[in-house]
């Protein structure tokens, strides 16, 4: 934690200078992303230095991943990320997650018999090293810290298990939650610097918890008050940061979802956007945070539209859409200037990256 926290503190000094400002969303498209539904550009993460990574998935319903600077504006700012051992068939190909400070990305591929295997790739992405947990029928990459330290997912004949893998990446130790059926690290920043890994996991009665799994191996699961019991219902992850806070969505026994944050000593608090809808399959839901504490998501109002969300520490909620807001806006991920970066779905459900700045 020393090492970065002057990092940290410039970050947070620039972000507090940038709230008097209105705030922009721009939209943007890969080249060589596709128009048809379930097409199109998919930006899921930004590092503090605005380095975007997603995917875009093309006319061909092939995935390819990319990683984009300047605001993800130009041609020239785009490099397309395809692993050497990629299919390029049907619903095949290249999927960029996560990346940390120094440019170095992870995700998985899907080779052409349709197998599943993480990677990682460094500046300027021309080499990737294969990541396939020994034993795994599948092997997702989905998080890495500043260290290069990646987790996953992997799946076996027993079921799904999550992974942590250290440079250079030959030795896997996976883990489980005591009870857990099925886990999963959550996606993007499930993996914080000090090597903290955050998830849920899904019991014998499919009710899902959240989990923080320390970096000595020690695992701690929470529920949050008012989760559900019902199946599907419960406590979910979708990150953690660097000061150990975690948040994510929690689902009630009417299937509606809230918010919460839970800090490193367990205390949790819930929150709700009021523009959510309360109905089955409505509500708020938290997708990641900064180290400020800042959270961003979407929250689905009473018509079953999705917008996205900014919580800031003190609480307060500004709600917002990407494109044209008629189409569907899922924010995924915010750095420690505030930008986040997600996609939208407009009105034929084609995907399209968007960038919002504080």
């Amino acid at each position: 934690m020393n090492r970065v926290r002057p990092w940290k503190a410039m970050c947070v000094i620039a972000l507090f200078c940038c709230v008097a400002k209105a705030s922009t969303v721009t939209t943007f498209n890969a080249q060589g992303a596709g128009t048809g539904a379930g097409q199109g550009t998919y930006a899921l993460g930004i590092n503090p230095i605005g380095q975007t990574v997603g995917y875009y998935v093309d006319d061909g319903n092939v995935y390819h991943g990319f990683v984009c600077s300047r605001g993800c504006t130009s041609p020239g700012s785009f490099v397309d990320l395809n692993a050497p051992d990629a299919g390029t068939g049907d619903n095949q190909g290249t999927l960029a997650i996560s990346n940390n400070l120094l440019g170095v990305v992870t995700g998985y591929y899907v080779d052409g018999g349709n197998g599943v295997h993480g990677f990682v790739t460094a500046p300027p992405y021309k080499t990737f090293t294969t990541l396939d947990v020994p034993g795994a029928l599948y092997t997702y990459a989905v998080s890495i810290n500043l260290d290069g330290v990646i987790s996953g997912n992997y799946t076996d004949e027993s079921g799904t298990h999550g992974f942590v893998v250290h440079p250079p990446y030959h030795i896997f130790s996976s883990f489980d939650p005591s009870g857990s059926g099925y886990t999963y690290v959550a996606i993007v920043d499930g993996i914080n610097l000090e090597g903290s890994i955050a998830g849920t996991y899904y019991d014998s009665n499919d009710v899902q918890h959240g989990f923080v799994r320390a970096p000595n191996g020690k695992i701690t699961d929470f529920n949050a008050p008012g989760a559900g019991t019902c199946a599907d219902c419960g406590t979910r992850t979708s990150g953690i940061n660097d000061l150990g806070t975690t948040v994510g969505p929690y689902y009630d026994d009417s299937g509606v979802s809230h918010g919460y944050m839970r800090l490193a000593d367990g205390a949790i608090t819930t929150f709700d956007v009021s523009s959510a809808g309360t109905g089955f399959g409505q509500g708020t839901l938290p997708q990641g945070e900064n180290d400020a504490d800042t959270i961003t998501g979407n929250f689905i109002d009473a018509s079953g539209v999705s917008h996205g969300f900014v919580r800031s520490p003190s609480g307060s909620i500004t709600t917002f859409d990407a494109g044209t807001g008629s189409g569907q806006t899922f924010p995924y991920t915010i750095n420690l200037l505030g930008a986040i970066v997600g996609y939208e779905l407009d009105r034929d459900l084609v995907a399209h990256g968007f960038l919002r700045t504080p």
